[in-house]
């Protein structure tokens, strides 16, 4: 996945937004159809006003510093992540993972075993999910047409996200973000995981996100579904994540809650 990527990682380190130059060449799936010519706007126009339908990408901008807890079986786990630098902590009930915007690095309390995904996959997993969709406007991103999500009776338009070599830990990550052709707010989030093989995904998995809570202004989310998926399409819910203790803040965080302590282990 992806920082990227899902799976994500969504594991990148990528931190602001420019302008595309000019259109660029990718490989055609059978969920994508072309790439998006967007010399005349920093944006596609569909994915601006996806961007407008939860309170604009000006006002996300403004955030310096955004905090959420995933309930969790083992314990809530508690995500901490500096918007601008992208420097994460996700403190755990025995253990705690941290990006100090060079390593990421793995502590946990004496006696205790780290049975979760590779920390540095999983650093900035859940961020990257939860802060959809204005994650979807950092640097490094090429934009594209995809084939509309047909469920349930539903159209979901989409809009494909690829990303330009070494743009994070696995550049080699797509997404597809689906809307409501009557909102545009994001309904679905199609994306493919390449982390753990380097090779691009040739299957999308998806989170549904059709439950938005209002903070600051913005639209986060209050859950996100997990689905199984067959043949580049959603089939039944696999599980969902609930959020809650939102903090979002224009106050730039205390950099020292991301330093490695001398206790902890730098995951190579």
């Amino acid at each position: 996945m992806k920082f990227t990527k899902l799976v994500i990682v969504l594991a990148l380190a990528i931190v602001s937004c420019k302008k595309n130059s000019e259109k660029e060449p990718v490989e055609i799936t059978d969920y994508k159809t072309e790439t998006l010519d967007v010399t005349t706007s920093i944006y596609p126009e569909n994915l601006t006003k996806v961007f407008d339908a939860h309170g604009g990408i000006d006002a996300w901008r403004q955030f310096q510093f955004l905090e959420f807890t995933m309930e969790k079986p083992d314990g809530n786990e508690i995500t901490k992540t500096d918007l601008k630098n992208r420097k994460a902590l996700i403190e755990m009930p025995n253990h705690t993972i941290g990006f100090d915007g060079e390593n990421v690095w793995l502590n946990s309390k004496e006696g205790t075993e780290f049975k979760g995904a590779n920390p540095k996959f999983y650093y900035n997993l859940m961020f990257y999910f939860y802060a959809m969709p204005f994650i979807l406007a950092d640097d490094g991103i090429i934009y594209g047409d995809a084939k509309p999500l047909e469920f349930e009776g539903e159209t979901y338009p989409g809009i494909s996200i690829s990303y330009h070599d070494g743009v994070g830990e696995s550049s080699e990550d797509e997404y597809v973000l689906y809307y409501n052709p009557d909102t545009y707010r994001m309904e679905w989030l199609g994306y493919t995981v390449t982390f753990f093989t380097n090779e691009k995904g040739k299957e999308l998995h998806f989170r549904r996100y059709n439950n938005w809570q209002e903070v600051g202004g913005v639209l986060l989310p209050k859950s996100i579904v997990r689905y199984k998926y067959a043949n580049n399409l959603p089939t039944t819910v696999h599980s969902e994540n609930h959020f809650s203790n939102i903090k979002i803040s224009k106050e730039k965080p205390n950099q020292d809650i991301f330093i490695k302590p001398e206790s902890a282990k730098i995951i190579e």
